[in-house]
């Protein structure tokens, strides 16, 4: 199977004001542009088969700063959390509502007023990348790399699924504005390449050059016993 980049969209004015956006028409701030033109030239390494991203404004400016050229699919599967009546509040304030607890210590049980269930964010979110990686190893080969950008919660289910966690666990992963996380998808099980990368060379990502006359392999689900030697 490919491998997916999920790409956090860059800093919001929301972010920096300490306030929780959730589906509002939130835009990046001066500091989530740099973040995003930054990630744009590392992602200048490797070649992208296919761009998908969340249909939310914040996401479409990073991808217009940091892959101009690309032509992304909007995804509704990768849609920011429905955080319902909590849209738009201080987190200062969120923090002492009765749900916010069970958010930190039992998300899979956190039901949003008015919005969406976490536990129905994640599989949501989960099938939307699943799919499209399947899409995308049928049309492009097993060693494509393609680009999913979203937002923090959403990453953090994504990986807690490659993880074979439970969702009650998704806190304890951080993904940064503008960071990649990277994760090759195998018949088997997934693994999970980079988290939170905020600054590290994308080279070892790219897919090896094909050879016309050989089919190229599957991605082996065997883990590597001792850790193995890198990409």
């Amino acid at each position: 199977m490919a491998t997916v980049l999920l790409l956090r969209h860059g800093r919001t004015t929301a972010n920096a004001d300490g306030g929780l956006a959730g589906r509002r028409p939130v835009e990046l701030d001066d500091t989530g542009r740099a973040q995003a033109a930054a990630v744009g030239e590392r992602l200048k390494a490797v070649p992208l088969a296919a761009v998908v991203t969340s249909p939310l404004i914040r996401c479409r400016q990073t991808l217009d700063i940091a892959l101009p050229a690309a032509e992304p699919h909007a995804e509704d599967g990768l849609i920011e959390c429905g955080y319902g009546e909590w849209e738009g509040q201080p987190l200062k304030k969120l923090a002492k509502d009765p749900l916010w607890p069970v958010v930190q210590q039992h998300p899979s049980a956190a039901v949003f007023p008015g919005g969406e269930a976490m536990a129905d964010m994640a599989a949501r979110a989960v099938a939307a990348v699943r799919s499209w990686d399947a899409r995308v190893t049928a049309e492009h080969g097993p060693h494509a790399v393609w680009l999913a950008c979203s937002h923090g919660d959403v990453i953090k289910a994504i990986v807690a699924d490659a993880l074979g966690v439970h969702l009650d666990l998704f806190q304890r992963i951080v993904a940064d504005p503008a960071s990649l996380t990277a994760i090759s998808y195998t018949p088997t099980r997934p693994f999970l390449l980079r988290l939170n990368d905020t600054g590290g060379d994308l080279a070892g990502l790219v897919p090896p050059k094909r050879r016309r006359a050989r089919r190229p392999k599957a991605a082996s689900s065997d883990a590597a016993v001792g850790g193995g030697g890198g990409r």
